[in-house]
Protein backbone atom coordinates (compact mmCIF):
# COMPACT_ATOMS: atom_id res chain seq x y z
CA UNK A 1 0.00 0.00 0.00
CA UNK A 2 1.54 3.54 -0.75
CA UNK A 3 -0.60 5.98 0.51
CA UNK A 4 -2.13 5.47 3.69
CA UNK A 5 -4.41 7.85 5.76
CA UNK A 6 -5.01 7.80 9.11
CA UNK A 7 -7.42 9.35 11.34
CA UNK A 8 -6.99 9.81 15.16
CA UNK A 9 -3.32 9.22 14.66
CA UNK A 10 -2.17 11.21 17.08
CA UNK A 11 -1.94 8.30 20.37
CA UNK A 12 -2.49 5.00 21.02
CA UNK A 13 -3.73 2.39 18.44
CA UNK A 14 -3.74 5.15 15.30
CA UNK A 15 -0.25 6.46 16.45
CA UNK A 16 0.53 2.78 16.22
CA UNK A 17 -0.81 2.24 12.99
CA UNK A 18 1.10 5.20 11.25
CA UNK A 19 4.29 4.38 13.10
CA UNK A 20 4.10 0.83 11.57
CA UNK A 21 3.04 1.46 8.31
CA UNK A 22 5.79 4.12 7.52
CA UNK A 23 8.32 1.65 8.87
CA UNK A 24 7.24 -0.65 6.05
CA UNK A 25 7.85 2.38 3.41
CA UNK A 26 4.33 3.42 3.15
CA UNK A 27 3.59 7.42 2.79
CA UNK A 28 1.13 7.74 5.75
CA UNK A 29 -0.96 10.63 6.70
CA UNK A 30 -1.49 11.54 10.21
CA UNK A 31 -4.69 13.29 10.59
CA UNK A 32 -5.67 14.60 14.26
CA UNK A 33 -6.49 17.47 16.63
CA UNK A 34 -3.11 17.26 18.29
CA UNK A 35 -0.75 15.88 15.37
CA UNK A 36 2.47 13.86 17.41
CA UNK A 37 6.01 14.59 17.52
CA UNK A 38 7.42 14.64 14.32
CA UNK A 39 7.75 10.48 13.69
CA UNK A 40 10.06 9.74 10.78
CA UNK A 41 7.81 8.58 7.70
CA UNK A 42 4.67 10.01 8.93
CA UNK A 43 3.10 13.37 7.30
CA UNK A 44 0.97 14.91 10.32
CA UNK A 45 -1.97 16.86 9.31
CA UNK A 46 -4.24 19.18 11.77
CA UNK A 47 -7.52 17.87 11.49
CA UNK A 48 -10.90 17.16 13.56
CA UNK A 49 -13.16 14.69 11.91
CA UNK A 50 -16.15 17.10 13.58
CA UNK A 51 -15.16 19.88 11.51
CA UNK A 52 -15.65 18.39 8.00
CA UNK A 53 -13.72 22.10 6.55
CA UNK A 54 -10.59 20.71 8.38
CA UNK A 55 -11.16 17.18 6.38
CA UNK A 56 -11.49 18.79 3.13
CA UNK A 57 -8.37 20.58 3.71
CA UNK A 58 -6.63 17.14 4.79
CA UNK A 59 -7.44 15.89 1.41
CA UNK A 60 -6.33 18.07 -0.20
CA UNK A 61 -2.70 17.85 1.12
CA UNK A 62 -2.57 13.78 -0.03
CA UNK A 63 -1.07 13.81 -3.27
CA UNK A 64 -2.93 11.49 -4.93
CA UNK A 65 -5.39 8.33 -4.50
CA UNK A 66 -5.54 6.45 -0.79
CA UNK A 67 -4.68 3.24 -0.77
CA UNK A 68 -6.15 2.75 2.61
CA UNK A 69 -8.39 5.31 4.71
CA UNK A 70 -8.42 3.91 8.37
CA UNK A 71 -11.25 5.95 10.28
CA UNK A 72 -9.78 5.49 13.73
CA UNK A 73 -10.74 8.56 15.68
CA UNK A 74 -12.88 8.02 18.68
CA UNK A 75 -14.02 9.13 22.28
CA UNK A 76 -15.15 6.88 24.72
CA UNK A 77 -17.02 10.04 27.14
CA UNK A 78 -19.04 7.91 29.27
CA UNK A 79 -16.68 4.93 30.50
CA UNK A 80 -16.91 5.97 33.95
CA UNK A 81 -20.33 7.30 34.33
CA UNK A 82 -23.24 5.42 35.71
CA UNK A 83 -25.67 4.22 32.82
CA UNK A 84 -28.26 6.77 33.56
CA UNK A 85 -26.52 9.70 34.43
CA UNK A 86 -25.19 10.62 30.60
CA UNK A 87 -26.59 14.03 29.37
CA UNK A 88 -26.93 15.15 26.33
CA UNK A 89 -23.71 16.84 25.27
CA UNK A 90 -22.06 13.04 25.41
CA UNK A 91 -24.53 11.68 23.44
CA UNK A 92 -23.71 14.46 21.06
CA UNK A 93 -20.47 14.34 20.92
CA UNK A 94 -19.73 10.87 20.78
CA UNK A 95 -21.65 10.30 17.77
CA UNK A 96 -20.07 13.61 16.24
CA UNK A 97 -16.71 11.35 16.58
CA UNK A 98 -17.47 8.12 15.91
CA UNK A 99 -20.53 7.98 13.64
CA UNK A 100 -20.49 11.21 11.77
CA UNK A 101 -16.71 11.56 11.69
CA UNK A 102 -16.15 7.92 10.18
CA UNK A 103 -19.04 9.62 7.47
CA UNK A 104 -17.28 12.92 7.19
CA UNK A 105 -13.86 11.10 6.34
CA UNK A 106 -14.93 8.94 3.53
CA UNK A 107 -17.03 11.75 2.32
CA UNK A 108 -13.96 14.27 2.13
CA UNK A 109 -11.85 11.38 0.70
CA UNK A 110 -14.64 10.49 -1.88
CA UNK A 111 -12.39 11.92 -4.62
CA UNK A 112 -9.34 10.19 -3.87
CA UNK A 113 -10.97 6.58 -3.44
CA UNK A 114 -10.83 4.78 -6.75
CA UNK A 115 -11.12 1.07 -7.36
CA UNK A 116 -8.87 -0.82 -5.21
CA UNK A 117 -9.35 1.50 -2.16
CA UNK A 118 -9.71 0.13 0.98
CA UNK A 119 -11.97 1.59 4.01
CA UNK A 120 -11.11 0.26 7.52
CA UNK A 121 -13.49 1.06 10.39
CA UNK A 122 -12.20 1.02 13.78
CA UNK A 123 -15.26 0.28 15.80
CA UNK A 124 -15.70 -1.95 18.84
CA UNK A 125 -17.17 -5.80 20.02
CA UNK A 126 -19.04 -3.28 22.72
CA UNK A 127 -21.05 -2.55 19.04
CA UNK A 128 -22.32 -6.15 18.96
CA UNK A 129 -26.37 -6.08 19.47
CA UNK A 130 -25.87 -9.73 20.65
CA UNK A 131 -22.91 -8.74 22.84
CA UNK A 132 -25.09 -6.58 25.07
CA UNK A 133 -23.80 -6.44 28.58
CA UNK A 134 -25.35 -3.34 30.02
CA UNK A 135 -23.30 0.00 31.00
CA UNK A 136 -21.37 2.44 28.69
CA UNK A 137 -25.12 2.89 26.80
CA UNK A 138 -23.18 6.11 24.62
CA UNK A 139 -20.34 4.66 23.56
CA UNK A 140 -22.00 0.56 22.69
CA UNK A 141 -24.65 2.80 20.53
CA UNK A 142 -21.99 5.20 18.60
CA UNK A 143 -19.96 1.96 17.89
CA UNK A 144 -23.62 0.10 16.78
CA UNK A 145 -24.09 2.91 14.49
CA UNK A 146 -20.58 2.90 13.45
CA UNK A 147 -20.91 -0.97 12.51
CA UNK A 148 -24.23 -0.20 10.59
CA UNK A 149 -22.38 2.79 8.79
CA UNK A 150 -20.02 0.54 7.58
CA UNK A 151 -22.26 -2.36 6.11
CA UNK A 152 -23.89 0.15 4.07
CA UNK A 153 -20.97 2.32 2.94
CA UNK A 154 -20.13 -1.18 2.15
CA UNK A 155 -22.78 -1.58 -0.39
CA UNK A 156 -22.95 1.72 -1.91
CA UNK A 157 -19.36 1.95 -2.58
CA UNK A 158 -18.97 -2.01 -3.69
CA UNK A 159 -19.15 -0.92 -7.61
CA UNK A 160 -16.47 1.61 -7.36
CA UNK A 161 -14.37 -1.66 -6.15
CA UNK A 162 -13.80 -0.24 -2.99
CA UNK A 163 -13.66 -2.12 0.17
CA UNK A 164 -15.17 -1.13 3.21
CA UNK A 165 -14.40 -3.60 6.28
CA UNK A 166 -15.30 -2.87 10.37
CA UNK A 167 -12.89 -4.18 13.22
CA UNK A 168 -12.93 -4.43 16.97
CA UNK A 169 -8.74 -4.17 17.75
CA UNK A 170 -8.99 -5.89 20.98
CA UNK A 171 -8.73 -4.26 24.52
CA UNK A 172 -5.78 -2.66 24.04
CA UNK A 173 -3.76 -1.26 26.26
CA UNK A 174 -4.15 2.43 25.87
CA UNK A 175 -5.34 6.24 27.44
CA UNK A 176 -8.77 4.45 26.02
CA UNK A 177 -8.35 0.99 27.13
CA UNK A 178 -6.55 1.71 30.44
CA UNK A 179 -4.20 -0.49 31.98
CA UNK A 180 -6.02 -3.33 32.87
CA UNK A 181 -6.54 -4.13 28.82
CA UNK A 182 -5.57 -7.38 27.73
CA UNK A 183 -3.00 -7.01 24.74
CA UNK A 184 -0.60 -4.51 23.82
CA UNK A 185 -0.59 -2.04 20.83
CA UNK A 186 1.76 -3.78 18.98
CA UNK A 187 -0.34 -7.02 18.81
CA UNK A 188 -3.54 -5.09 18.09
CA UNK A 189 -1.96 -3.10 15.15
CA UNK A 190 -0.19 -6.79 13.69
CA UNK A 191 -3.60 -8.40 14.11
CA UNK A 192 -5.11 -5.26 12.75
CA UNK A 193 -2.54 -4.89 9.61
CA UNK A 194 -3.21 -8.24 8.71
CA UNK A 195 -7.29 -7.65 8.22
CA UNK A 196 -6.67 -5.00 6.33
CA UNK A 197 -4.34 -6.64 3.86
CA UNK A 198 -7.04 -9.56 4.06
CA UNK A 199 -10.04 -7.13 2.69
CA UNK A 200 -11.53 -7.56 -0.45
CA UNK A 201 -14.46 -6.81 -2.51
CA UNK A 202 -15.49 -10.66 -1.70
CA UNK A 203 -15.53 -9.97 2.49
CA UNK A 204 -16.35 -6.14 1.81
CA UNK A 205 -18.93 -5.22 4.98
CA UNK A 206 -17.35 -7.52 7.30
CA UNK A 207 -17.38 -7.15 11.02
CA UNK A 208 -13.86 -8.86 12.57
CA UNK A 209 -11.49 -9.02 15.62
CA UNK A 210 -8.16 -8.16 14.85
CA UNK A 211 -6.95 -12.01 15.30
CA UNK A 212 -9.81 -13.18 12.60
CA UNK A 213 -12.80 -13.73 14.86
CA UNK A 214 -16.13 -13.08 13.22
CA UNK A 215 -17.94 -10.36 15.17
CA UNK A 216 -21.42 -10.52 15.95
CA UNK A 217 -24.12 -8.34 14.64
Amino acid sequence: MKNIVITGANRGIGLGLAQSYAASGASVFGLSRNPADATGGVEWIRADVTKPETLQAAAQIVPAQVDLLVCNAGVYLDRDADAFSSHGSEWADTFAVNVEGVFRTVQAFDAKLAPNTKIAIISSQMGSSERAHGQSYVYRASKAAAVNLGRNLAVDLAPRGISVGIYHPGWVRTEMGTDAASIDVATSVAGLRARFTALSPATSGCFEGYDGSVMPF
